[in-house]
């Protein structure tokens, strides 16, 4: 499908996509040619990208891979699924668990497409569970000049290819590791304290713990703790359970999100904060989050609890979550297990931009690394210093893409010398 007149936006409807033509190939040949005749191409994932980074320009093709055939190949014996890149994890996540294995974490929205998550760096929470990265063991691209191309686990490469910004190829599949199908329990807390918090402990207490607040005033609103059911419970005695169901975002009814009370469940209908089949989040909206080195978590709380007077007043919600370290060049957990601190703001940029100044000025001591697809305020040349492995990744790219056919001014600011 080609629409020149179409008029693309992201998920929040806070972008407007400038490109020239905008494109749904039917087949991967179509795919194929279509990238080999354009000069300047861009792929959009699920559109939850709160920035440009999928924005070709407006002399450029902007396409979906949504409508290339929805493969999920679930290999039972080596505990592994090939899943075309368009596929959405509520998706995959159904198909993995009728064969009886599963992933071993999901993020908070199972809407999102599985390869724009992983190459942004998407990720969910638990102190031993690494982003949506993590289990990817081989990534299919088709390159500039339309070939198709396989980097595997095991090639120099590889680490450079799966959080890759788009700037490597269009991403057709990836192949990732399975693990035997598990149940989990969620409980949601209520009220815990910031003062003499133990982070170390709540954050661990369980397989995945989300830590939610409005930064009106000091603490946390909400826990979200989802446990294993085939590991060991935790007593969580650090707040009391909530005696009705919950939203991360005040006001939002808690019908929306994945059952809690301990009852025990499939781990895709757990793991995510939000159900499959219901809007995912409050809808006019912004986000930002940032990844800082876990053993300063308490620190940068502190942190931004000393400017909440600026955050609240243009904050819905905020969640604290654990990501482990990551080898990807380009995610923000590499090479640290981290702490993210996500926001989700009002849908006013001339508003929420001065108070992210101030928020990233008060994060600036712990080296914050911005989610790729989300708002952020630091130039270039302050995030390139934080991305050890970033000549790597230029090199990788001049390799792959020598003209340069899936930059954007975006991706040219992250590569910039």
């Amino acid at each position: 499908m080609t629409d020149p007149a179409q008029k693309v936006t992201n998920w929040a409807r806070n972008i407007d996509y400038t490109a020239r033509e905008f494109h749904r190939p039917h087949t991967p040949d179509a795919l194929r040619a279509l990238v080999a005749g354009s000069a300047r191409v861009r792929v959009l994932g699920s559109g939850h990208s709160f920035n440009r980074i999928a924005d070709p320009g407006p002399e450029g093709v902007l396409l979906s891979i949504a409508d290339l055939p929805p493969a999920v190949e679930v290999d039972t014996a080596a505990r592994t699924v090939r899943v075309a890149g368009g596929v959405r994890y509520a998706e995959l996540a159904r198909a993995v668990h009728a064969h009886g294995l599963a992933l071993p974490n999901m993020a908070s929205l199972p809407h999102i497409s599985v390869a724009g998550s992983v190459a942004t760096g998407t990720h969910g929470s638990g102190v031993t569970n690494g982003p949506l990265a993590a289990p990817v063991r081989e990534v299919e691209l088709v390159l500039a000049d339309g070939s198709t191309e396989t980097i595997a686990r095991g090639d120099a490469r590889f680490e450079g290819a799966v959080t890759s910004l788009g700037a490597l190829g269009v991403v057709t599949a990836l192949t990732l590791d399975l693990e035997p199908a598990y149940e989990v329990e969620q409980t949601v807390y209520v009220e815990l304290p910031l003062e003499g918090l133990d982070f170390a402990a709540v954050s661990g207490a369980a397989y995945s713990v989300s830590l939610f607040t409005d930064w009106r005033e000091p603490g946390f609103r909400q826990v979200w703790v989802k446990r294993r059911t085939d590991r060991p419970a935790v007593d969580f005695g650090w707040a009391a359970p909530a005696t009705e169901a919950m939203h991360p975002v005040p006001g939002m009814p808690g019908t929306n999100c994945t059952q809690q009370f301990g009852v025990p469940g499939p781990w895709h209908e757990r793991l995510p904060h939000f159900r499959a089949e219901f809007t995912p989040s409050s809808g006019d909206e912004l986000q930002s989050e940032y990844l800082l080195p876990r053993a300063a978590a308490l620190d940068a709380l502190h942190a931004v609890d000393g400017v909440r007077d600026t955050v609240s007043p243009v904050l819905q919600t905020c969640e604290v979550r654990t990501v482990a370290a990551d080898p990807q060049w380009l995610s923000p957990a590499h090479g640290r297990d981290s702490v993210a601190l996500h926001f989700t703001w009002v849908d006013d940029l001339t508003a929420v931009l001065p108070v992210l100044r101030r928020l990233e000025a008060a994060l600036e001591p712990f080296d914050p690394r911005p989610h790729w697809g989300k708002v952020y305020a630091a130039p270039g040349e302050v995030l390139r210093g934080r991305y050890p492995r970033l000549d790597d990744f230029r090199a990788l790219a001049r390799d792959l893409d020598p003209a340069g056919k899936f930059t954007n001014p975006f991706v040219a600011e992250v590569l910039r010398d």
